[in-house]
């Protein structure tokens, strides 16, 4: 028998709460364009008028990324299975969140649960808080050692101000460590210096109530800076039962400074402070009549960062830097509460050696101190404060061979938590780029998704609904001390190639073999049970590694500019995974539900057009195969954006989404009904100087 525990495992709430409007009733779009794959973002200050008229597909492939090495490198240079979002590309796909810029790339799941709520994995497994996946914004990590995984609707961002977003799809654990077992996505905004003046912007709508975000930015002699603000209110989805418990309003603001007062120093200042009320719906569980309960209501979130970080250039190839941050967070949610502090320390060295050779090695720790007083009996924690530790060190070689044409890379992370004891996470990955607009690539990497307070201290109690001889009957996961790191060993191949100037095609494959996979595990027989009183039934479980499995797949993702003002893009995606108990496990059914929450399939069409120098249009289609664990159907919907550069500082634009349908069904809610994702439109208007 099943105890409903996705709601508050992997969510521990869902949203509700009262309307608030913000104002502005017009219009928001970032001056214009290009669009989604792996290609370079311009510079905010001074839009440019016809990106697409000006750039070659030869000219954008050239772009530097980091989220791989640490280091920039040319996509080309790539050993991995990496996608970059630029700018443009989430300015011209109307997002105006991450998880919907996420939606651009391939082998990225992301299913809309409610109107603050999403599920999002990357090669299956997607769940609410993306508990195989790490997710990182200017290098500090927003992962949860709580539950493991990332809480979406606090990673908000100007999203004028982001640079790119580079996903890695497959496991990047040697230099990112524990918990990038599916994928790495890395949000890295831009440099002080690259936002200087005024930006303003507003605009309102339909489910998109109200949005405003101010920036202003300056700089003298080294040193640069940006201040912003930003705020929305946005309403409820489509409720079959008119419970309208999920709309979201939040307020954030922050800074950042960048000082470089030589070439070979750079230093970097930054941090934000957000207040959010978001609405959610949550099961309440007591020992005592009426045993369990829905509660609608608002959850106050508000929490703050800082960050510093200082680079140092010695020679080429030989630099490194340190990084520090400190992350403060309050979860006040109807069942649940999390006060948390996290600090973290990272440094990071490279210098070549002699026979083509390039050594990177760092050492890291994360102390993450939370407390979470008891809401309700039925979900608590024990003992209720506690620190995570994490320690991590990493070695990395990489050897050239054939003038650079030939690369193998060799290395390992070593992580220690306090829940675990020393680990190795290896890698091999073997590149080969017989042209300079050709590679080939293959790897090897044994990934691990660390235990977590959820697992190692956790106790959830549901109702069955059920009384045996008149005594209620529950169920009760209870806290495994013994429950260690899920494992992978993934295989992966990928290559990309640019054919005439004008049509680029990128490939990746993948077969991944999964041990000690999260389980949900029944422990003994039914018992009376008579502390906490009043006496009750119970069947013991906990949450156990009993699961194996393997997942293979595909991603393809080509692009076509068949005129300089026209890009065609277009993205498919095939999973298929197969999940089953391990020997003399005692699971009660997970797999076929992990297994059936990820779409088989997935397809998205882009259409970039530029009309003259004034107007742009981009179309977006995307195609969804069925959940059948989550019972939701199969659905295509589609996208559009109509862009008006009204002068050199303003800009005007109407955005559509999910225009195929008045509503449709992305993913299941828990506690149920499921909530249908509603067809909306904004307007927007931006001024900038």
């Amino acid at each position: 028998m099943m105890i409903e525990r996705r709601a508050i495992l992997w969510t521990i709430s869902s949203p509700r709460f009262s309307r608030n409007l913000l104002c502005l009733v017009l219009t928001f779009t970032f001056h214009s364009l290009a669009g989604p794959t792996l290609w370079a973002a311009q510079p905010e200050s001074q839009p440019p008028q016809n990106p697409l008229r000006d750039l070659t597909l030869a000219q954008l492939g050239d772009v530097r990324v980091t989220t791989a090495s640490k280091q920039p490198e040319e996509v080309w240079r790539t050993a991995a299975a990496i996608f970059v979002l630029t700018q443009d590309d989430i300015r011209r796909s109307g997002a105006t969140s991450i998880p919907e810029a996420l939606r651009l790339v391939p082998g990225v799941e992301v299913a809309r649960i409610n109107s603050n709520r999403w599920s999002i994995g990357i090669r299956g497994f997607g769940s609410r808080l993306t508990r195989d996946v790490l997710v990182l914004i200017d290098g500090r990590t927003v992962y949860t050692t709580l539950l493991a995984g990332t809480y979406w609707e606090v990673q908000n961002l100007m999203l004028a101000d982001v640079d790119r977003i580079e996903v890695i799809r497959g496991p990047g654990g040697i230099i990112w460590g524990p918990n990038a077992v599916n994928g790495v996505i890395n949000i890295i905004t831009k440099s002080a210096k690259d936002t200087h003046g005024e930006y303003v912007s507003g605009g309102g709508g339909n489910v998109d109530e109200g949005m405003v975000n101010v920036r202003y930015g300056a700089g003298h002699n080294g040193i640069d800076y940006r201040v912003y603000g930003m705020a929305f209110d946005r309403g409820p989805e489509f409720h079959p039962n008119h419970e309208n418990y999920d709309s979201w309003r939040a307020v954030q603001g922050g800074f950042r400074m960048d000082v470089a007062k030589n070439t070979r120093d750079s230093y970097t200042l930054q941090g934000d402070v957000y207040d959010e009320g978001v609405g959610e719906s949550v099961t309440a569980t007591t020992y005592a009549p009426p045993y369990s309960q829905i509660l609608n209501g608002t959850a106050p979130l508000s929490g703050a960062n800082i960050l510093a970080r200082w680079q140092r250039t010695q020679a080429e190839k030989k630099d490194f830097y340190i990084q520090a941050y400190y992350d403060r967070t309050n979860r006040h949610e109807l069942n649940f509460e999390d006060r948390r502090n996290t600090f973290d320390i990272d440094f990071l060295d490279r210098f070549p050696l002699p026979g083509s050779q390039e050594i990177s090695w760092g050492l890291g720790t994360r102390w993450s101190h939370g407390s979470n007083p008891t809401k309700v009996s039925g979900l608590f924690f024990l003992p209720e404060s506690r620190t995570d530790e994490l320690y991590t060190g990493f070695l990395q070689d990489e050897i050239s061979f054939f003038h650079n044409s030939l690369s193998l890379s060799l290395g390992s992370k070593f992580l220690k938590t306090n829940y675990s004891g020393l680990d190795l996470q290896p890698s091999v990955r073997l590149l080969w780029t017989p042209l300079k607009n050709e590679s080939f690539w293959a790897a090897f990497t044994h990934g691990l998704r660390t235990p977590s307070d959820a697992e190692r201290a956790f106790y959830l109690t549901g109702f069955t609904g059920a009384f045996i001889n008149g005594s209620p009957f529950f169920a009760r996961f209870n806290a495994n001390p013994n429950f260690h790191s899920e494992e992978l060993n993934g295989y992966e191949f990928g290559y990309r190639q640019l054919f005439r100037n004008d049509f680029f095609i990128d490939i990746a494959a993948f077969h991944n073999h999964y041990g000690d996979l999260f389980s949900e595990d029944i422990t003994g027989p039914t018992g009376l049970e008579d502390n906490p009183a009043p006496p009750h039934y119970l069947l013991p479980a906990q949450f156990g590694n009993g699961l194996v499995g393997t997942t293979r797949g595909i991603e393809v993702a080509p692009e076509w500019k068949p005129l300089p003002f026209w890009r065609l893009r277009a993205s498919y995606s095939f999973l298929q995974m197969q999940l089953k108990k391990g020997t003399n496990a005692l699971d009660i059914g997970t797999a076929p539900i992990t297994e059936g929450s990820s779409p088989r399939h997935e397809v998205t069409a882009i259409s970039g057009l530029d009309m003259g120098k004034k107007f742009s249009l981009d179309l977006t289609y995307r195609f969804v195969s069925h959940l059948p664990a989550q019972k939701i159907p199969s659905y295509s919907t589609g996208d559009a954006q109509f862009t008006w550069h009204a002068s050199p500082n303003v800009t005007f634009a109407v955005v559509g989404r999910n225009l195929f349908q008045p509503h449709h069904f992305e993913f299941a809610s828990d506690p149920a009904p499921n909530v249908a994702i509603k067809r909306s439109v904004f307007g927007q208007i931006t001024w900038q100087q």
